[in-house]
């Protein structure tokens, strides 16, 4: 987790789930265990490179859990740690500040 210093409590949680996609990871994952390429699926727009830096970071600030199974081909699941699971209520009230949303952003965007 980056720090610049400031004790800004929004700021920490930015750093933490802030950018395009660590939001949307942890959303797919707040229900269930999921593969790379289930993950790789539910964001058609992520690339691979950037969807294994991104699962990377968020199990360097502990948010993601990594399970390799000893099997050829191997196999990856990732799940929420506890910290990460904190972090579902704030996902659930985007998510419904989102659908609650969405028609009004439509319109500003015609």
């Amino acid at each position: 987790m980056k720090n610049s210093g400031n004790d800004c409590p929004v700021e920490t949680t930015l750093s933490v789930i802030g950018g395009k996609w660590k939001a949307l990871i942890l959303w797919h994952l707040r229900d269930q265990i999921k593969r790379f390429g289930e993950l790789k699926r539910l964001m058609p727009g992520i690339t691979q490179k950037m969807l294994a830096q991104q699962l990377r970071e968020m199990e360097k600030d502990g948010l993601v859990k990594r399970k390799i199974y000893p099997q050829v081909p191997p196999k990856v699941e990732y799940s929420l740690t506890d910290c990460g699971k904190s972090l579902c209520p704030i996902l659930d009230m985007m998510g419904e500040w989102g659908s609650k949303h969405k028609g009004l952003l439509a319109k500003r965007n015609d």
